[in-house]
């Protein structure tokens, strides 16, 4: 006589086991003026501060690749859905408001 298991296993299909959002869209800039005026005028100073609101060096933006990997890992740590790719291209076309978008997410996270 044979016996037949039967199991199921939960399963994701985003690829998370919680997935969420970012927080706000990447060309939601005026929602905070104070970090939109920052990414307009001063881009340099908005990646240094977020570097510092993720935990590295604020000398960190300074080397070449470093924030994509930042955004990468905002995403990673949060669970929000993308590719790697897709923030490659926000940072190419959108550069300030992609960086403006990170800085808003850590702000409301932390």
């Amino acid at each position: 006589m044979s016996q037949t298991i039967i199991s199921s296993q939960p399963h994701s299909t985003s690829g998370y086991a919680t997935s969420s959002q970012w927080t706000s869209d990447e060309f939601d800039c005026c929602e905070d003026m104070g970090i939109c005026l920052c990414g307009t005028f001063v881009p340099c100073f908005l990646a240094c501060k977020v570097a510092s609101d993720y935990g590295e060096c604020c000398c960190l933006p300074c080397i070449g690749g470093t924030v994509m990997a930042m955004r990468t890992g905002i995403r990673e740590r949060y669970h929000i859905p993308g590719s790697i790719c897709n923030d490659c291209v926000c940072l190419t076309f959108c550069g300030p408001c992609a960086l403006c978008q990170m800085a808003r997410e850590l702000k409301t996270r932390n």
